[in-house]
């Protein structure tokens, strides 16, 4: 992706996301799937990984040699209880952490977007890959909100 696709990316599922926030107690209850989770720890989830991300993307660009850890995210499920975990505050902190990782990739892509840092995981990566991990992460999960919602208009339409 490019430094421009990456930046639309970030602003498109922002919108989305946003709104997403607002909706009703019935609709942050509802699930993509059995098992799966629901729009309400989807968007806890979502939240909390943009707020990692800007530590994650400011060590990689400060620091030499980084190592960055990944962290799991049904672990964070149970131990904040994203299942009946209010809302309250996140919608705020969602949107200024987005900015602020798009500011991090508006002012710092050019220089170092070639920058090499290695995931726990994943191994070798680069900081472009970091960008791109940003934005399509949480498009990934926008996908996952609307099918929960799809999924509610199917079973009022029966």
């Amino acid at each position: 992706m490019t430094k421009m696709e990456i930046l639309q990316l970030l602003q498109h599922t922002k919108s989305f996301t946003i709104q997403c926030f607002d909706l009703s107690t019935t609709e942050l209850s509802k699930t993509y799937g059995d098992g799966k989770w629901s729009v309400r720890q989807i968007l806890h989830h979502l939240t909390d990984t943009e707020y990692l991300f800007i530590g994650r993307l400011k060590k990689i660009i400060a620091e030499p040699k980084q190592v960055i850890w990944a962290f799991d995210q049904d672990e964070w499920n149970k131990a904040f209880n994203y299942f009946n975990e209010a809302l309250t505050g996140k919608k705020e902190l969602y949107s200024l952490c987005r900015e602020m990782n798009n500011q991090l990739i508006e002012k710092y892509y050019d220089s170092f977007h070639q920058k090499e840092f290695v995931h726990n995981e994943t191994g070798l990566r680069t900081l472009q890959i970091e960008f791109e991990k940003v934005a399509l992460h949480n498009q990934s999960h926008n996908d996952q909100i609307k099918m929960a919602l799809q999924n509610q208009k199917d079973h009022d339409k029966d």
